[in-house]
């Protein structure tokens, strides 16, 4: 067994070596209505009149300005309340496999929709979130140039959304760049750590461009995760037993700068969640040395973060009070 596994983790890691770009963008054409799309987006993200408190914004739980991930193990949502697993960064989000932990959007635009209707998040309806942007006219030519409309609905709120999103990528890793040929790239420690991360068999869920985010996977395979969140995986989407705590791989690019770590965000620093991960999954009891190792290449996973200015929202309209409950 052990063999095979091996086995199967080179090959993973031959398939990934051979990739010729690491992170191209999301092949979508950048058209003028593309790009009206994306401007339009960024406006939308940033806009807290998409909650019906009108406070939270999709930046507040994925801000950009924190490698677009949240610094808590639990997002504070409308009223004070709490989500139910970690937000994980939007940075790639586009390339995986499906969104949410749980997989229960298969794109970006699906999952756009997901926090602004979830009464622990943003809290609004699909008609309230149109009646609140319909209410601003200063949005009207933004959509009227992605749209050819003036009259937005909630499919393109979520379009536009996920346009500005597929945007979010972080190229230009010195572990993208050591594949790409430039062997000076990592340290003789970080490929120390390569060499662990594939010989002991990480690189089986964590593969692909970006490291994961190509599967799910059950968390603790080969002894129990103890946790306290309530979350059971994709099973509370499908019910089926088997589905009990399989959750997306995460993927690992910058995972150096988006602690905390799990789906319960209950792991706080890298070396643990390295040692948990072995424990649980591997079975391997890494020694302090070998943590290191794979923590120092896992540093070398961090790409070029998006630079994004957040832009001038366009005032509220006389209507827009009656649909949230304070105005931003």
């Amino acid at each position: 067994m052990r063999t095979k596994l091996i086995v199967g983790s080179l090959f993973a890691f031959t398939a990934l070596s051979s990739s010729a770009a690491l992170l191209d963008s999301v092949n979508i054409p950048q058209t003028p209505q593309q790009e009206a799309k994306i401007e339009l987006g960024k406006m939308l993200w940033f806009d807290p009149r998409l909650s019906l408190s009108g406070k939270i914004s999709c930046n507040s739980c994925h801000d950009l300005s924190t490698n677009g991930a949240d610094t808590k193990p639990l997002s504070i949502g409308y009223a004070g309340r709490k989500g139910t697993v970690n937000s994980p960064t939007v940075f790639n989000a586009g390339k995986q496999i499906a969104q949410f932990w749980d997989g229960r959007a298969k794109n970006l635009s699906e999952q756009a929709t997901g926090p602004i209707t979830n009464p622990l998040e943003m809290a609004m309806t699909p008609e309230l979130a149109e009646g609140v942007i319909r209410s601003i006219p200063g949005y009207r030519p933004y959509f009227e140039k992605a749209f050819g409309s003036q009259n937005p609905t909630f499919s393109e709120i979520a379009e536009a959304l996920a346009a500005f999103e597929s945007t979010l990528t972080t190229p230009n890793s010195p572990f993208e760049r050591y594949v790409k040929g430039d062997k000076t790239a990592l340290t003789q420690q970080q490929i120390d750590g390569l060499r662990l991360f594939r010989r002991s068999g990480c690189i089986m869920c964590h593969n692909g461009n970006l490291l994961g985010g190509t599967s799910f996977q059950k968390v603790g395979s080969v002894r129990p995760y103890i946790t306290n969140n309530p979350s059971k995986g994709k099973m509370d989407i499908t019910g089926k037993p088997w589905d009990e705590m399989m959750f997306k791989v995460p993927i690992l690019l910058n995972i150096e700068k988006t602690a905390p770590y799990f789906h319960d965000g209950a792991i706080r620093t890298l070396p643990e969640a390295v040692g948990t991960m072995a424990d649980i999954q591997l079975d391997a009891n890494l020694s302090a040395k070998q943590v290191d190792d794979i923590v120092a290449f896992l540093h070398s996973l961090n790409g070029e973060v998006p630079k994004i200015e957040k832009p001038a929202l366009p005032p509220s309209g006389p209507e827009t009070r009656k649909y949230i409950e304070e105005v931003y």
